[in-house]
């Protein structure tokens, strides 16, 4: 079809405008100007920069109606307006709209304007549309070729006449012909334009390329559609533009998902390799992976760890070195100058650097060679101005090199990533310090009682949050008791592990002075307020202001192995599970506290009886409230856990842990398991006392003839003075009723009770005073003794060594 016959839309003369006069434009739905020939800037003086991406109404004259004359081209209607010319003076000339559709189906206009002339030479239209820049090409219904634009030649590489009369599949490779050849085929069936992208190689040896092609049918004076019209616009730029900025999103999105420094370096090569390079690898410094400060770089060889490395190819063949080795580059090679400089560089094989190196380097060499590497780029990894590492970009399957574009993208990408390795690091660095400070706060080892067995487990968490605040003890207390106690501070980080450590220190001071465990927790929620006041008035510099309020739970259990009474109250923390002799496990009904922090709220304490041989199983909401279920399904699947069969202590932590818990744990878990004992009768021995000095003498002798009957007449003398000491004080300072009680454990225990609550005190007693010693005897002999404050009275106790007994 010739292009004397073409008709614009709203035009039925059948003119198309002079070729040699005229000027093109693409403009958008919104008037902007997306393109501008050579021959607009001619006409009308101004250089592509100055009109593309601006609006077109600019263009036209001072006394050009503006607003009808825009909508008139825009609605595809041909005509006569004012045009401004670059040096300001106005200018008639006809303009011609073809309509078609942007690449992203948005409608646009190509406008072609040629000066108004009395008369116009048909010859002037073959002349525009055969130097047309645009790869512009018309097709009849057999799909053959009519006519091909100077930029459809330029493009494909022949001549217009060469491209005459030939299909699209006589010219194009099979994947862009086919959407090519059914695109113009729907625009014949149908009338309407398509529009649609492919890409590929025009021609051989030529670079992959991308268009956004657009065929519109054209028509007669009778409307039939006697041919079509195909526009490609060049995209590839656009394109790549587009892929480098979904790549960098991509590592914003994928790199850095854990804090864990090997994994980071993992994620950088995976996101990068087949979409930038064809093999890539990631080389930290050692001291990274530990989380220390990078180390500066020596003189001579470069050691560094491979911490991730990528291929296209299966097995990743590229690599001399499998991760977590550590690989020696030579002083003069381009990843030690980059590590020293810390810049980039861009390399093909022949360089005179990458030659030094493989002849230093013949394992790397023999890769080269067999690989066929023909381009590399070796990129810093810097943070904080802090050279990390090095990453190497390798293409041997894609065969175009790599461009100062491609560095620039690897660079932003190994920034993006070096800032995520070394948060990774110094995150690592927390967490060791973290997790070292935890563990020397927490119990080494259970002490020594008697009262239950125990077996505990502390599992730190496995995630970006940080160590938690959890901990547990196990504290011996007068009369054969103990103390059971578990305990977690909200939040992670140094500042819960040291919260930890005093709250655990506090615990164990408030447990020395025997208070009940209702009593205990409202001590420790005073300390816990004001220690977030502490914090609060303390922090005056921003980076380090404490975000959140220093809030904390506690669960504390006492155990009488004499009475097998069991005492315990909380404080926001979940309840103790109890696992009795026949296997029935059930879970305490405690009264919910109020955390510690909160303030000026009670706390209450429940007691009961346990059998012989029961367990207690104490906790924090790490073991049971984890992303898999909540925490009503957590302690209902512990509870399903403790009724299995009674196994030994440290396999029923083991059950729990492994059964519970994710393999990363999201949050720190503490677990305390007890198994309850008893003292038989025949271990305790009690007499009530007259408040009579004479009961004196008695009261010894009743423990003399005791300890003989127990076998340890060994420690009789210790043991008659200490209980003459204490019922003496209980007669002389107390109130009724006394009593005296002896419990043989891994120590002798002598108690003497009554019905004041006034605690006695050491003092130092002048020479000829007459008493005041008996208390300083007491400790003198003793290993250990206090004061017991109890319901009705108080209770005074020592503690008498069995083994080692004093003289």
């Amino acid at each position: 079809m010739d292009m004397e016959n073409a008709t614009p839309l709203g035009d039925g003369s059948g003119q198309l405008p002079d070729p040699a006069t005229s000027a093109t434009a693409v403009v958008d739905a919104r008037g902007t100007v997306t393109g501008w020939s050579a021959g607009a800037q001619r006409m009308l003086g101004y250089p592509y920069e100055d009109v593309v991406g601006r609006p077109a109404a600019r263009l036209l004259g001072c006394n050009a109606d503006v607003t009808a004359d825009s909508s008139a081209v825009l609605e595809g209607r041909s005509g006569t307006t004012l045009l401004r010319h670059q040096d300001g003076h106005d200018m008639e000339a006809e303009l011609h709209a073809y309509a078609s559709l942007d690449r992203d189906g948005n409608a646009q206009w190509l406008i072609l304007a040629t000066p108004s002339h009395p008369q116009r030479e048909e010859a002037t239209t073959e002349e525009a549309f055969a130097q047309c820049l645009l790869p512009v090409m018309i097709y009849d219904t057999e799909l053959r070729a009519l006519r091909g634009s100077v930029g459809a030649a330029r493009e494909l590489g022949l001549t217009e006449d060469q491209m005459r009369g030939r299909r699209v599949t006589d010219i194009l490779p099979p994947h862009i012909c086919n959407t090519v050849e059914e695109g113009m085929s729907r625009v014949f069936d149908t009338g309407e334009p398509e529009r649609f992208h492919v890409h590929g190689r025009p021609r051989r040896g030529a670079r992959e390329r991308f268009w956004a092609v657009t065929v519109s049918p054209l028509r007669n004076s009778a409307g039939l559609v006697r041919a079509v019209q195909l526009i490609a616009l060049d995209v590839s730029e656009q394109h790549w533009a587009r892929e480098r900025l979904v790549l960098l999103n991509d590592v914003s999105t994928q790199v850095g998902s854990t804090l864990d420094v090997t994994r980071t370096a993992q994620e950088m090569a995976d996101v990068a390799v087949g979409r930038l390079a064809d093999f890539i690898s990631v080389d930290l410094l050692d001291s990274l992976f530990s989380g220390g400060e990078p180390s500066p770089s020596a003189e001579g060889s470069v050691a560094l760890r491979r911490a991730a490395q990528q291929s296209v190819l299966s097995g990743i063949p590229e690599s001399v070195i499998r991760p977590g080795e550590v690989d020696y580059y030579p002083e003069s090679s381009p990843p030690a100058r980059c590590l020293v400089t810390g810049r980039s560089s861009l390399h093909h094989t022949l360089d005179e650097a990458i030659e030094n190196w493989q002849t230093d380097d013949p394992r790397r060499a023999a890769k080269v060679r067999a690989l066929g590497m023909h381009s590399i780029m070796v990129i810093p990894l810097c943070a904080r101005g802090i050279t990390l590492g090095v990453a190497v970009l390798v293409r041997h399957r894609r065969r175009e090199s790599f461009d100062e574009d491609d560095l620039l993208l690897a660079e932003e990408i190994a920034a993006r990533a070096a800032v995520a390795v070394d948060n990774a690091r110094r995150f690592t660095r927390e967490q060791t310090t973290a997790l070292a400070l935890q563990r020397s706060l927490l119990p080494q080892r259970a002490a020594a009682q008697e009262a239950v067995e125990v077996a505990y487990r502390y599992l730190p968490a496995r995630s970006r949050a940080g160590l938690g605040g959890d901990w547990f003890d196990v504290i011996p207390l007068s009369g054969a008791r103990v103390a059971l106690v578990v305990g977690d501070v909200v939040g992670h980080g140094l500042r819960a592990s040291a919260t930890m450590g005093r709250l655990r220190t506090a615990v164990r001071t408030l447990a020395d002075v025997d208070l009940p465990p209702e009593e205990l927790l409202v001590h420790l929620d005073d300390l816990v307020t004001h220690l977030g006041a502490e914090e609060e008035s303390t922090a005056t510099d921003p980076e380090l202001e404490i975000g959140t309020d220093l809030v904390a739970t506690c669960l504390y259990l006492v155990y009488d192995p004499v009475s097998r009474r069991c005492t315990v109250a909380g404080a926001g923390h979940p309840p103790p599970a109890v696992v009795t002799p026949d296997g029935t496990a059930e879970f305490v009904d405690l009264p919910v506290g109020p955390p510690l922090g909160v303030g000026g709220l009670p706390f209450e304490a429940v007691e009961w009886e346990l059998p012989r041989g029961s367990l207690l199983v104490l906790y924090t909401d790490g073991l049971i409230e984890v992303p898999e279920h909540d925490l009503g399904s957590g302690m209902a699947l512990l509870r399903q856990r403790l009724q299995r069969p009674v196994r030994s202590l440290e396999a029923t932590c083991d059950d729990l842990i492994q059964t519970l818990l994710p393999a990363r744990p999201s949050d720190d878990v503490a677990l305390l398991v007890a198994r309850t004992r008893a003292l038989d009768t025949g271990q305790v021995a009690t007499w009530d006392l007259p408040s009579d000095p004479a009961a004196v003498a008695g009261a010894r002798d009743k423990v003399s003839r005791r300890l003989a009957d127990w076998g340890l007449q060994e420690v009789a003398f210790t043991a008659e003075l200490v209980v003459s000491e204490l019922v003496t004080n209980a007669i002389r300072y107390g109130a009724l009723p006394i009593q005296l009680r002896l419990i043989r454990d891994t120590a002798l225990i002598c108690e003497v009770s009554d019905g004041s609550s006034t605690a006695p005190h050491m003092r130092r007693a002048r020479m000829f005073d007459e008493g005041g010693r008996g208390l300083l005897l007491v400790a003198q002999f003793a290993e250990r003794w206090g004061t017991r404050h109890r319901a009705g009275g108080k209770s005074i106790w020592a503690e008498i060594s069995i083994q080692n007994e004093r003289p």
